[in-house]
């Protein structure tokens, strides 16, 4: 959004004679919002002022037609989508804008200037663009100390105290570049913060004026334990009840008296989004209650307001199941088709946490009478962080392209996401935000690709990955050939090398438990810190290594999550196969079938299986990981060749990032292979550049 002028000479000719006066009627705040857009973005692109105007009086105006006069060509329009067309006029050819609604104008502006920046022709335009997602919705785990994501300070929070009265230009700029990618949504708080108050509710009235031009609606996590007296036990509670359980008449009058306040003081309020039963959180099941009954409780207040209900399925209680991986699936399948029509259910891409690469959660193909809402994490907790350029557009891209075979072949998980599967009216997608109040938004330039990218796919999740990257690189860093290819071939690999040196073959939670870098020692075979049952989230066997808690003496790595036979998974597996639909359960429960990438999540496989590379599991390992350190040296040598094609400040920037970045992933190659090398009882191959073979 820097709308930096056009480079190219015949192209910006181009754009000056077909872009040359701007006419958006009415005086709303999103139809000013997009005049606003429109002017500053074009000016900037064109490198001079183009005016605005009443009427057309010139060949190349750009126009926010009112919709009755587009009936025909909105008709496939829905929502708050758009079309860009190029007309005649009263003589005049002209570029029209228009939508159903102001605020696809604003989307419809945002697509035009997107088409500009990428140096797309616009001279015959004739593009349809619809939202294929209702809801999408940045969270963010905020608090009101202003902490935010890894740097930085909250974007909402961190000036709380200054609300309603003062409101940061940030905030401005927060919503301008979030409709920018068709996000309307943003939970603006952690859990662990409770913003009911009454105070605190007229201080959100000032967020909700600045984002309510541009579409975003605010949202609260809320704490389940709000209605009980503040005490210690219930981490918050803000109410005079002596008791939190959804059945109790006085628990869903305390809600829907709050709803009501909520909407008086912000009446296009979105909703709530509620964790429970997890990380320590309160929760239905101290009440005996199930999640459904206590979503349809709160949803029950938020529906006279057209409000939404968002639950979390991020729940492992230890009593479901040994095999945490299993537990959300057991704890919400029995549930399908019991949640309110107001309430939508989130659901993690994978079953653990957010892991570099794990599969797909099995609840996707699972829940036909159930909305279920993705939740992607865009803040890269487990992709190292604010140091480590990882394109994470490539993960999302697979995942939604993952087929869940639950109405046969072609039953992707992007279908069920916009509803298109099972018919619901109700969609969603959320990201858990990366953004902070640092200069850049994100701290590492290409952090910013993230945000980008989870917008784009939240506006239409059969978007490539490829072709979302290279609208980011042209639209942030420029359009010169060598410029753009070589910064898409750097973003390309990225994730695929964050997961061969974090999770390589299906290996997960390899990194400590109090931050996230590599700790295999602490965290495989950790059966203490998995749960009370004694399940870790790796095993790693030898005899003579000392690392064996198990007693098997099998000298095998990874985690046996095949067919359950004889009720013991010890020796059979957890059957957590089980919870995918057929093909998918069989070839995950083949060990020569499986993808190789979930081997270790899906097998405990001997050190000297033999790969289809040719190599053995040994040998693969280790060639993940060297790999993914070397995929790290590549990306400083094409950063390197760019310069003067990158201004100073950025180029010196990403350098001392990609520097710490190559260090980083040494750190996991050499932790890791090290350690499997002890406990394996295994030479370390010679491709393994700089670490002895014992």
């Amino acid at each position: 959004m820097r709308y930096v002028k056009v480079q190219d000479s015949e192209l910006l000719a181009h754009y000056r004679n077909n872009l040359t006066q701007i006419i958006v009627q009415g005086d709303s705040p999103t139809a000013n919002a997009t005049r606003e857009e429109l002017q500053r973005g074009l000016s900037g692109l064109l490198g001079r002022e183009v005016p605005l105007g009443d009427a057309v009086t010139l060949n190349g105006a750009v126009v926010v037609a009112a919709p009755d006069s587009l009936s025909d060509e909105l008709t496939p329009v829905h929502g708050d989508g758009y079309v860009l067309l190029t007309k005649k006029v009263g003589g005049k050819e002209i570029t029209i804008i228009g939508a159903k609604t102001s605020l696809g104008a604003l989307y419809g502006a945002f697509g035009l200037l997107r088409l500009i920046q990428t140096n797309q022709p616009i001279s015959k335009l004739n593009v349809m663009d619809n939202p294929m997602i209702q809801h999408r919705m940045l969270n963010h785990w905020d608090n009101t100390s202003g902490r935010g994501t890894y740097f930085g300070r909250s974007i909402n929070l961190s000036k709380w105290y200054e609300l309603p009265e003062k409101l940061d230009p940030l905030y401005t700029d927060y919503a301008r570049a979030n409709a920018s990618i068709g996000i309307n949504g943003t939970v603006i708080n952690n859990f662990t913060v409770d913003l009911l108050r009454t105070e605190d509710l007229k201080k959100m009235a000032g967020l909700a004026k600045v984002y309510r031009p541009y579409g975003i609606r605010i949202y609260l996590s809320i704490n389940f334990a709000s209605p009980l007296k503040a005490t210690e036990e219930t981490r918050g509670g803000i109410g005079d009840l002596d008791t939190a359980d959804p059945r109790d008449p006085r628990v869903a009058t305390w809600w829907k008296n709050k709803a009501d306040e909520i909407y008086s003081i912000i009446p296009d309020f979105g909703g709530f989004l509620v964790k429970a039963d997890s990380e320590g959180m309160p929760g239905p099941k101290q009440y005996g209650r199930d999640h459904a009954e206590a979503a349809n409780m709160l949803a029950a207040a938020l529906e006279p307001h057209g409000g939404l209900l968002i639950w979390r399925a991020f729940v492992y209680d230890q009593d479901v199941d040994p095999d945490r991986a299993k537990r959300s699936y057991k704890d919400f399948k029995p549930l399908d088709g019991k949640f309110a029509s107001n309430v939508i259910v989130q659901v993690k891409n994978g079953p653990l946490d957010f892991q570099p690469d794990e599969p797909f959660h099995p609840l996707f193909g699972s829940m036909p009478q159930t909305p279920l809402m993705m939740e992607f994490e865009i803040k890269q907790e487990y992709h190292g962080r604010v140091t480590d350029l990882v394109y994470l557009g490539e993960q999302w891209a697979e995942v939604l392209k993952s087929d869940t075979f639950e109405n046969g072949k072609g039953s992707t998980i992007a279908k069920v996401v916009d509803g298109s599967l099972h018919g619901h009216a109700i969609t969603g997608i959320a990201g858990v935000a990366n953004i902070g109040d640092d200069r850049n938004w994100t701290n590492h330039p290409f952090a910013q690709a993230n945000w980008y990218a989870f917008g784009r796919l939240a506006w239409n999740p059969h978007l490539e990955a490829d072709e979302i990257a290279r609208e980011w690189v042209r639209m942030t860093w420029g359009n010169e050939h060598t410029l753009v290819n070589t910064l898409q071939t750097m973003m390309k690999g990225s994730w695929q090398a964050a997961v061969d040196v974090r999770s390589p073959l299906g290996l997960n939670f390899v990194c400590a438990r109090d931050h996230h870098n590599p700790d295999p020692a602490g965290r495989v075979n950790d059966y203490w810190y998995a749960d009370k049952n004694g399940i870790g989230y790796n095993r790693t066997d030898h005899a003579e290594s000392g690392w064996n808690e198990t007693g098997n003496n099998e000298n095998k790595i990874g985690y046996d999550r095949k067919d359950l036979a004889g009720n013991n998974w010890k020796e059979t597996g957890t059957n957590y196969v089980g919870q995918y639909n057929e093909p998918l359960r069989t070839m995950f429960n083949d060990m020569k079938q499986c993808p190789k990438e979930y081997l270790l999540w899906f097998h405990f496989v001997p050190w000297d299986y033999k790969m289809k590379s040719g190599r053995n599991l040994w040998e693969e390992l280790c060639y993940k990981y060297e790999s993914g350190y070397e995929y790290a040296k590549t990306l400083q040598k094409e950063w390197k060749s760019l310069e003067g094609l990158v201004d100073a400040e950025r180029f010196a920037l990403v350098s001392r990032k990609l520097d710490e970045q190559e260090a980083h992933h040494k750190l996991w190659r050499d932790t890791c292979v090290t350690f499997f090398a002890r406990t394996s009882g295994l030479e370390i191959p010679s491709f393994v550049e700089g670490l002895p073979s014992h």
